[in-house]
C-alpha cells in the first residue's frame, strides 16, 4: 500500500522524538525521511498548513490550506481518494452525499442511501447494512466507547401528525448487529441545522424543542445516554448557526450571531466564534470567546447560515468555510483579525460542498469477531 509522503509528514509531524526512532524501523523510505535535514523544516511548517476533506462533486478531496501565508490565497488539491464499488469490475467509483469523521475514519453515507465506513489513507472499509432503509432525514454518528470500540449512532426522524418523531439505533461494530435504543426525549433536529461533530469519542449536534428552542445534545457512547450541554452565556441573546471541531485538540466550537435588541437599536450585531474549554460528564461546559466580527465590516458576499460548514484554526486565529453554493464562486473563505480573503477556485472544479478537519491514522476498522466484511451490490 503506498501512502502519501504528505500524509506521512502529517502523522510524523505529530509524534514525539521517540516515536519518530521507532518510526524509522517501519520502512527505508520512513528512515530517510526522518534523516532528511529538510524533514525537520517540514516538520515545523506542517503546523501552519491545514489539511482539510473536501467534498467536492460527490468525491471526497485532500486539501492543503496554508494560513500561515494566508495573502497568498494558497489552497492546493493535494489528492483524491476513491471509494470504490464493492464487487465492480471496473473500479467504478461510489457517489457520497455526506461524511461524518472521527479518528481518522470517514463514515459516509451513499447518494443511494448506504453507509460504509472509510479509511482514507489505508482504503480499508466496512460497509454497513441497516435494519430498515436509510432514508434522508437519517442521522448518523460515528464514535467510540472508554474501551475505544467503535459505534455507529443512527437517528432515524421522521415526521408524523404535525411533529417529529425520533427512533435510535446503534450498531456495534464487534457483534455485527444493530439494537434498538429506547430513550424518551423532547427535542428534535431541525434539518437545516443537522450537522454532528465527534469529540473525544461522543457526538454532539444542535437540537431543538417547541418551547425552548436551540440547545446543545450530546451523546456518550460509553453509557450511551444523551445528555444536554451548557451554552455560553446567555443563550437567548444570540442565533446558533452551526458547530465545528477544531482540528489538533478536539474542541468543540460554536458559530454565533448576536440577536439585535429592540427594533430601533443602533447596536450591530456581532458574529462570534466560541471555543468549549471543558465539558463536564453532567453536561455543564465552559466557553471562550475566540472571535468575534462586527459584521457591519464583514463583506456582504461572506455569507452566514443556519447549519453552514466552518473550520476554526486556533494557531493561526481564523475561520475557514467554503463558498455557498448558488451564491458566490468563491472556493474558500477566510476571515481572521483583520483578514478578509476569499480564495478562488484554482486546482477544484467546483464549489465545496462539505468541508471537514482531517486527522490521517492508521486505525484499523473493526470487523466483528468472524473478521467478516460486509460488502453487498448496490440495490
Amino acid at each position: 500500500m503506498y501512502i502519501p509522503e504528505e500524509l506521512v509528514v502529517q502523522i510524523l509531524a505529530r509524534a514525539s522524538a521517540a516515536s519518530l526512532a521507532r518510526s524509522q524501523c517501519v520502512s527505508k523510505r520512513w528512515n530517510a525521511l526522518i534523516k532528511d535535514e529538510k524533514f525537520a523544516k517540514k516538520r515545523f511548517l506542517q503546523r501552519s498548513h491545514a489539511t482539510v476533506i473536501m467534498l467536492i462533486e460527490n468525491r471526497v478531496n485532500l486539501v492543503s490550506v496554508n494560513l500561515h501565508e494566508i495573502h497568498n490565497n494558497m489552497v492546493k488539491v493535494t489528492n483524491q481518494f476513491s471509494l470504490i464499488e464493492p464487487l465492480s469490475k471496473f473500479s467504478e467509483e461510489v457517489d457520497i452525499r455526506d461524511i461524518f469523521h472521527c479518528d481518522g475514519l470517514l463514515l459516509c453515507t451513499t447518494k443511494d442511501d448506504r453507509l460504509v465506513v472509510w479509511n482514507p489513507l489505508s482504503q480499508e472499509t466496512r460497509w454497513i447494512q441497516s435494519k430498515t432503509t436509510n432514508k434522508r432525514l437519517d442521522y448518523f454518528a460515528l464514535g467510540k466507547s472508554s474501551c475505544n470500540k467503535y459505534k455507529i449512532l443512527k437517528m432515524n426522524q421522521f415526521y408524523y401528525f404535525n411533529a417529529y418523531l425520533i427512533e435510535f439505533e446503534i450498531y456495534d461494530f464487534t457483534s455485527d448487529s444493530w439494537r434498538v435504543v429506547f430513550q424518551t426525549r423532547d427535542w428534535f433536529i431541525q434539518p437545516w441545522k443537522s450537522r454532528v461533530m465527534a469529540v473525544n469519542g461522543n457526538t454532539y449536534w444542535l437540537a431543538s424543542t417547541k418551547d425552548h428552542g436551540d440547545y446543545l445534545q450530546s451523546f456518550d457512547f460509553s453509557t450511551e445516554k444523551f445528555r444536554r450541554v451548557s451554552l455560553p452565556g446567555d443563550d437567548h441573546s444570540y442565533q446558533v448557526f452551526s458547530l465545528s471541531v477544531t482540528r489538533e485538540e478536539q474542541q468543540l466550537c460554536l458559530l454565533t450571531q448576536e440577536e439585535p435588541v429592540g427594533i430601533a437599536t443602533a447596536k450591530v450585531p456581532s458574529i462570534n466564534v466560541w471555543i468549549a474549554t471543558k465539558i463536564e460528564s453532567n453536561g455543564a461546559a465552559s466557553w471562550i470567546k475566540f472571535l468575534s466580527f462586527d459584521s457591519a465590516n464583514i463583506q456582504k458576499s461572506f455569507c452566514f447560515f443556519n447549519g453552514m460548514n466552518f473550520l476554526v484554526d486556533p494557531e493561526n486565529k481564523v475561520l475557514v468555510f467554503p463558498g455557498k453554493n448558488g451564491v458566490s464562486k468563491t472556493f474558500l473563505n477566510i476571515l481572521g483579525e483583520n483578514k478578509y480573503i476569499q480564495v478562488d477556485h484554482q486546482d477544484a472544479e467546483s464549489v465545496c460542498s462539505l468541508l471537514v478537519n482531517y486527522v490521517p491514522s492508521f486505525v484499523q476498522i473493526q470487523q466483528g469477531s468472524l473478521k467478516k466484511v460486509l460488502r453487498y451490490r448496490r440495490k
